[in-house]
């Protein structure tokens, strides 16, 4: 091991014990984040409400206080922007974390304090590298710079307090010799006009030793794209030749492995982190499999609904989840959210340790006829279609054919392919059979077109979802096209654009 592994191993030891300890003593670890974090929040008004110095156990916190969504705890969180203390953390939370949310179109507004930047967000990352270098001691991306790509991060001041993406957050509060180690600099990371942001970062990283990625799949190909056009280099690797990994999250990263193979040059790593606006959660700690592990010990005490039991809101502790089982998560957090649905939904793959991989978004589904058609679903069959035809997918979205009169029901996707299928009436077909395949409740709707008709397909030219997204204002690191929806929001106003362009095909 070199010099700098050395050092960097010393420096996160301690979060490599903490990952031993979460795999070892997830329940013990879970008991102490609830009692701490009750014992912290004990005084604030929430604290006194629902008494938080008498709860003694997990079902004294379960009994007393209530499951709740962004809308429910969004007046707390509206004076706590006002500059007002003590609502559901001690003391005075100065950032807020705004994010567009996938569960409707308004702005959320996630508390972060110091406590969550420091103990959960910024723990996350050193665990992900802690973890990276137990399994590739032999790494030099400690000698390389990480190529960093947040959102539109400026950060704005409202009230008493400051909102921006959440990466504008940390990169603000960053220490000064993280300057050293990530590229594009501080300045350029907190543009907000991403266009001109997309050159800046483009002329900044070229010329810079890149041994690592870290970012948003999507915006992370954008970017790399450019700066391949900008170089006239036919591979990413001729740009940096030591680069080995790209640590990324935010969305499923299956629609773009191809894209991502295809630039690389020659073989690369890819780990998934599963992070948010509310919470850094899970990391990928085995190179050989993708599952997710739950990070039990960094200031978030977690529960899970059955989806059967999502309306009623039945939360159950870490203790009981089983493997194979779709759950909403529901967090209690040291950042002051308490038990509030993030609106994702996790599958455990293992309970020693846990593990999960995320299946989707408790709103993001299509269940317009009882078919329950989830993102793990989906990106599974665009998957399969992909691979039979030669084909690598850039963005999607799909959403119901409403039923009018007689004519039935159908789904409506609008997919823009990096590389179009070589089929593309085959592409269509594999995604409905394995739709049908691998859910039992769509399959059943498609039987004999009794409630479903085959599904409608769009080629959507090139740059669709880019336009689009610009429309709306939400170009940047940390926005995501919204994959699956259960109404026309999103389907409409995007073909919309493409009859308006002329180039509509099917």
């Amino acid at each position: 091991m070199s010099l700098i592994n050395a050092l960097a191993g010393f420096v996160t030891s301690n979060y490599a014990q903490r990952l031993e300890k979460i795999r070892k003593n997830p329940i013990e670890l879970q008991s102490t984040v609830l009692k701490s974090n009750l014992e912290s929040a004990k005084n604030t008004m929430i604290g006194k409400e629902y008494d938080f110095e008498s709860i003694k156990n997990y079902d004294d916190f379960r009994d007393r206080v209530p499951v709740v969504s962004y809308e429910e705890f969004q007046p707390l969180i509206e004076r706590a922007r006002r500059g007002e203390k003590d609502i559901f953390w001690p003391g005075k939370i100065s950032w807020f974390a705004k994010s567009s949310g996938t569960t409707n179109a308004k702005s959320k507004f996630i508390p972060i304090s110091k406590e969550s930047l420091d103990g959960n967000h910024y723990a996350g990352g050193k665990m992900m590298f802690a973890n990276y270098l137990e399994k590739h001691p032999e790494t030099n991306i400690f000698k390389r710079k990480n190529l960093r790509i947040g959102g539109s991060a400026d950060l704005y001041k409202e009230y008493e307090t400051q909102f921006g993406d959440l990466s504008a957050i940390m990169i603000d509060n960053l220490p000064f010799w993280a300057e050293f180690v990530n590229t594009p600099n501080k300045e350029i990371s907190l543009m907000s006009d991403w266009e001109v942001k997309l050159d800046a970062i483009s002329n900044a990283v070229v010329k810079e030793n890149v041994g690592c990625l870290t970012g948003v799949p999507s915006w992370m190909l954008v970017l790399l794209n450019h700066c391949l056009e900008k170089t006239g280099k036919s591979n990413i690797h001729e740009i940096w030749p030591d680069l080995e990994v790209f640590f990324h999250g935010g969305i499923s990263f299956t629609p773009y492995k191809t894209n991502y193979n295809e630039i690389a040059g020659k073989q690369m790593r890819y780990y998934e982190i599963y992070n948010a606006s509310e919470g850094f959660f899970a990391i990928q700690d085995q190179t050989e499999s993708k599952d997710l592990l739950l990070l039990l010990d960094t200031g978030i005490f977690y529960e899970f609904i059955p989806m059967d039991k999502l309306d009623s809101r039945e939360a159950i502790p870490l203790h009981d989840v089983e493997v194979g089982k779709n759950y909403a998560v529901v967090i209690s957090t040291n950042g002051g959210l308490w038990r509030y649905m993030i609106g994702d939904t996790v599958r455990f793959v293992s309970v020693r340790p846990y593990r999960v991989v995320v299946s989707g978004r408790t709103k993001h589904y299509i269940n317009a006829f009882g078919e329950e058609i989830i993102i793990e679903n989906a990106e599974e069959a665009l998957k399969a279609a992909s691979e039979a035809t030669g084909a690598s997918i850039a963005e999607y979205t799909a959403g119901p054919v409403f039923m009018d009169q007689k004519e039935k029901g159908a789904h409506e996707w609008i997919i823009e392919f990096e590389k179009e299928p070589d089929d593309f009436d085959k592409f269509c077909q594999i995604l409905d059979e394995t739709l049908q395949s691998i859910n039992s409740d769509y399959e059943a709707k498609r039987y004999n077109n009794m409630t479903l008709n085959v599904p409608k397909v769009h080629l959507a030219p090139k740059g669709l979802f880019y336009t689009w997204m610009k429309q709306r204002g939400k170009l940047g690191g940390q926005n995501k096209v919204p994959r699956l929806s259960n109404d026309r929001e999103y389907l409409d106003p995007i073909l919309e654009i493409m009859q308006k362009n002329g180039s509509e095909e099917e």
